[in-house]
């Protein structure tokens, strides 16, 4: 979930250029209260039982 949202900042605040660190500063307070305002959450394309079966050595079964 962290690499999603530094995904989302470097799209919308990193790729140009700020005058400044406080510029910048600025700019990822806003769009990091726009996203709680807005209660973004994330929707996963797989669950865990997917990720267990796709990626087994990543994803020890779980013993009973």
């Amino acid at each position: 979930m962290a690499e999603i949202e530094i995904a989302i900042i470097g799209r919308a605040c990193l790729r140009r250029r700020s005058g400044d660190r406080a510029t910048l500063e600025r700019q990822v307070a806003a769009l990091e209260a726009e996203r709680n305002e807005q209660h973004r959450t994330i929707t996963w394309s797989f669950t865990a039982y997917d990720a267990r079966t796709k990626l087994r050595r990543l994803y020890p079964t779980p013993q009973s």
